[in-house]
């Protein structure tokens, strides 16, 4: 992907860049959208955010906050469609420049030294902030719980091969972990009380279903509004816990589905 227009050191070499909306966020940086906005000292502004990474002319990380969401959502689509797109950034709507990348990022800026963090500088401003990092894959925890699920919700045909057509719902005391009770208690309160905004998000599926994502204080959920769900827990390392459709799920989901956040 091109770099900016800007030349010399001061240049970002563009890599990569998502959003951060109340519908569309990085599952690594918190369970809802106010959440991932705090990781990054940002303001959960309505509208959201675009996530810029790249590199310096040093080949120093970076992470340029953007609130022209428009101009980064038609960069990531264009690159979705395998097409080119120079995304250079106007100074006027940059509103902040962070160290460090949040993602794992696989490619590097040709020309430039391999991707480091930046060196202590005044550049940097708020020097007791350390660079972001993405979270450690050798350990289980709330961003491995969540990226779990992001896996699960890219790969729904996948997972759900691997689970037998006539699995039921799980009833409390049916499974080892009885955090999948709680769970469904929880997630049966966010219709009571809405959640913080982005902890309930709906998605597009096949058909006329809709991929629900929920996520809570240790927990994640991914379902189809048409099939099954399923649960990870933060104490449950590894595992992914089916609920069948049973007398009770599909209403769940479709109130939730009405509750959630959609992209526009």
């Amino acid at each position: 992907m091109p770099a900016t227009e800007e030349s010399g050191d001061d240049a970002l070499y563009v890599l990569t860049a998502v959003l951060l909306t109340p519908a569309q966020f990085p599952s690594v940086l918190g369970d809802d959208y106010p959440e991932a906005c705090a990781a990054l000292g940002l303001r959960p502004y309505e509208v959201g955010y675009g996530l810029v990474l790249g590199q310096d002319g040093h080949g120093a990380r970076w992470t340029v906050v953007t609130d022209d969401v428009s101009l980064v959502a038609c960069a990531i689509a264009t690159w979705d469609c395998g097409m080119e797109y120079d995304l250079s950034l106007d100074e006027r709507t940059m509103v902040a420049s962070l160290p460090g990348w949040p993602l794992a990022v696989a490619v590097a800026a040709p020309g430039v030294p391999a991707p480091h963090d930046p060196e202590p500088g005044p550049e940097l401003g708020d020097t007791a902030r350390p660079p972001l990092a993405p979270p450690d894959s050798e350990r289980w925890g709330p961003a491995q719980r969540r990226l779990g699920a992001d896996e699960i919700a890219l790969q729904w045909a996948i997972w759900r091969e691997q689970v037998d057509n006539d699995v039921t719902f799980v009833a409390p005391g049916e499974k080892p972990h009885g955090g999948v009770r709680r769970v469904l208690e929880e997630v049966r309160g966010y219709l009571d009380t809405p959640p913080p905004l982005g902890r309930v998000r709906s998605a597009f599926a096949a058909g006329d279903a809709r991929t629900l994502r929920a996520d809570g204080p240790g927990w994640s959920m991914v379902a189809r509004t048409d099939d099954i769900a399923f649960v990870l827990l933060d104490d449950a390392p590894g595992e992914v816990l089916p609920v069948g459709r049973g007398p009770e799920l599909p209403g769940l989901l479709t109130a939730l589905d009405e509750l959630a956040v959609r992209p526009n």
